[in-house]
């Protein structure tokens, strides 16, 4: 089975975290991996690590194999050079569950990974068993217009630009990302030790230019979204989370494409609903994920 021996081990959750190297569609991805019982794959977005995941992984482990990768380029993944579209990026995850000998997994992700979970659970019906996305757009789909009324917002275009943000932001990488992790939890900031980690994942002309690679890739991952609704529907049941400021505009995207959609709004929560709200966002996520759960053993330990 692809990867190495288990490489590091987390003391904050009850469950130990392994951080594995797994080869995948051509790189080496980071991934940590706990817990046991249906798998869950968490896939995180910008500026993020699966550090992003870390108030949540604890609770989700104690009925759940849970396998959170750094997406390709971004943490401790490799920085490929290319490879950034949705459905390449869907490829990686594939080859993730794959490698770790799980025959299905349920998706949850955000941001950036939010496309790719889509693609994934358009292509892979067989493989995904549920379905939960946040706080992102998926391309071209309806059901977005009110909240790009005034356009995308102004990150878009400064990232798409080949070359520009890796160049300009260089040595300022630390006040650049604390903007996006102030502006994402409505000012009340992420634990310091997380911070950190981002920061330093984040550190760097490569490492700018695999995450800014996301946003230059769009185009692509929007044709490639476009193709796949054309002949397919989302057939698991799907659950869409908004904050602050997607809301509701994901859920709408979702709604024509989907069999079985629920949708939430988490309040007075920014668009980090994983480090934010991290309580609201196990107690939807919890029942939802306990349907895969034998009769009898869906409990679920809450934070208090």
């Amino acid at each position: 089975m692809p990867g190495t021996p288990p490489a590091t081990t987390s003391p904050r959750h009850k469950a130990d975290i392994v951080l594995r190297r797994i080869t995948t569609n051509g790189i080496q991805a980071n991934v940590a991996v706990t817990g046991t019982g249906p798998a869950v794959l968490l896939l995180h977005g910008f500026p993020h690590t699966w550090r992003l995941w870390t108030e949540i992984i604890g609770p989700l482990a104690e009925h759940h194999r849970v396998i959170a990768p750094d997406l390709r380029g971004l943490g401790a993944s490799t920085r490929a050079a290319d490879g950034y579209d949705a459905g390449t990026l869907t490829a990686d995850a594939e080859g993730i569950i794959d490698a770790l000998g799980e025959p299905t997994a349920a998706v949850v992700a955000i941001d950036a990974g939010t496309p790719v979970a889509f693609l994934l659970a358009m292509r892979r019906p067989d493989l995904v068993r549920r379905l939960v996305l946040m706080e992102s757009l998926l391309g071209p789909l309806p059901g977005a217009e009110d909240f790009l009324a005034d356009g995308p917002p102004w990150w878009f275009g400064f990232h798409s630009v080949p070359g520009l943000g890796e160049t300009v932001l260089i040595g300022h990488e630390e006040e650049y990302l604390d903007w996006f992790l102030a502006a994402g939890t409505h000012g009340r900031g992420v634990p310091p030790e997380i911070r950190n980690a981002f920061a330093s994942a984040y550190t760097g002309h490569d490492a700018l230019r695999c995450a800014f690679s996301y946003y230059r890739a769009q185009p692509t991952s929007a044709r490639q979204i476009s193709e796949a609704v054309a002949g397919s529907r989302l057939t698991m049941p799907t659950m869409a989370i908004g904050a602050h400021p997607v809301g509701r505009a994901l859920e709408q995207q979702l709604r024509p494409v989907t069999d079985d959609l629920v949708g939430h709004l988490v309040q007075d929560c920014g668009h980090i609903i994983p480090l934010d709200r991290p309580q609201e966002l196990l107690r939807l996520l919890a029942p939802f994920l306990a349907a895969d759960q034998p009769a009898g053993s869906r409990g679920h330990t809450l934070p208090q």
